[in-house]
């Protein structure tokens, strides 16, 4: 039987301020599609930025990584919040 990496439940939080990153997040996003349980995102025209919400429920060294190449892409921040829900 194949060993099962434990995947914990998280939610990640991402501030778009540069639009020109946007087609670049989407492909990270598209990549990581088979560990999103949903997402909102929400344009925020008065400040000129777009909210994002990511639901996740991977293992935790592939949700730390999303986070990193989401993060390295320029005009956008992300925060991490990892639950204490977890799978075997």
């Amino acid at each position: 039987m194949e060993d099962q990496v434990a995947t914990r439940v998280a939610i990640m939080g991402i501030i778009v301020e540069d639009t020109t990153s946007v087609e670049q997040l989407n492909e990270l996003l598209h990549e990581s599609g088979q560990y999103i349980i949903g997402r909102m995102g929400i344009p925020y025209r008065a400040r000129g930025v777009n909210v994002i919400s990511v639901v996740l429920d991977a293992p935790q060294d592939e949700i730390s990584a999303l986070a990193g190449k989401v993060g390295a892409l320029v005009g956008v921040s992300v925060k991490t919040l990892f639950s204490n829900v977890t799978s075997e």
